[in-house]
């Protein structure tokens, strides 16, 4: 049969983009569809450190421009589009996003995951008015300010210590009674006496009126509270599947993520999930670039079948 695309990639991160490089180098015409912005994570990120082949590091943004770059040179389309239905008809699919409607032989799953949120009072009514998700994005908007961050995990860390560098005095308060960081991140941050680390505290309320004043915090073992005065607070507390586009299209499990096979593969002939959004994964880039290559190459398996 006839399709608009032999693929449909949902998300441009590194997921997408490796899994698009790939089936466009194979010769098969790939539209990414991306609801917000192409590049993914990568691009919010600073300095990372830990993808391979970079030494000293690699700007997220530097990485994801020319991961898109490679993507398109090797033939893939680029649109902006979010993705809000996906259909199985056999040997062709169709993707709806909210404004246009594709035909096409396979479908790769890599839309990646947003913030968990804190779901505290004070939160949503404070949102983007000293409550932030991304100290890449909005740091600069609390310089020189006491802050929280909230998630002592590699992304939490990484937060505090970008927010340093820009002059804040940095809390980072974690609901655990460990930290969860890596070694060198933890190492970095005990070292700066401009953040300091407290573990088993459990983020209660965020107050202020037209901005963030404070938060109440309360000791997981001891059920003492107190109150910190902070002018804003960066929330790194984990990662939500956006997968909520296939809750009537395929099977998901309760965290929200895609079970799949070895292979990337789902329970629908023909359409795999790569990245944040499947199950097991470590939601790091260097890892759905890898998910989004398996993916890739199993589903040129398949199309070859047609």
């Amino acid at each position: 049969m006839f399709t608009d695309y032999d693929v449909v990639i949902v998300g441009s991160g590194c997921a997408g983009l490796a899994a698009g490089i790939y089936t466009s180098r194979a010769g098969y015409s790939t539209l990414i569809l991306e609801k917000e912005t192409v590049g993914g994570e990568m691009m919010s990120r600073q300095l990372i450190e830990n993808y391979p082949g970079f030494a000293t590091g690699v700007m997220g943004p530097d990485l994801g421009t020319a991961m898109v770059t490679q993507a398109e040179n090797a033939g893939a389309e680029l649109e902006q589009g979010e993705v809000i239905r996906i259909q199985d008809k056999g040997d062709y699919k169709i993707v709806k996003t909210d404004d246009e409607t594709y035909t096409c032989k396979g479908i790769i799953l890599a839309s990646g995951s947003h913030p968990r949120l804190l779901n505290v009072p004070g939160e949503a009514e404070l949102a983007n008015n000293g409550v932030f998700y991304c100290a890449t994005c909005d740091g600069a908007r609390c310089a020189g300010k006491t802050v929280v961050v909230a998630g002592a995990g590699d992304s939490g860390i990484t937060e505090a210590l970008i927010l340093e560098k820009l002059g804040c005095k940095v809390y980072v308060v974690e609901l655990m009674a460990q930290p969860k960081a890596s070694k060198v991140l933890m190492d970095r941050a005990e070292e700066n006496e401009n953040v300091k680390i407290m573990c088993g505290e459990k983020i209660l309320e965020i107050t202020g009126e037209d901005w963030v004043t404070g938060i109440d915090i309360q000791n997981v073992a001891t059920g003492e509270s107190q109150h910190l005065e902070v002018e804003g607070i960066y929330i790194r507390i984990g990662l939500v599947p956006n997968s909520q586009y296939l809750q009537n299209s395929i099977k998901l499990l309760p965290n929200g993520q895609v079970p799949i096979d070895e292979n990337m593969k789902t329970e629908i002939d023909g359409v795999y999930a790569a990245g944040d959004i499947r199950q097991y994964s470590p939601a790091q880039i260097g890892a759905g670039t890898g998910d989004g290559i398996v993916a890739a190459m199993a589903l040129g398996r398949y199309l070859s079948t047609l």
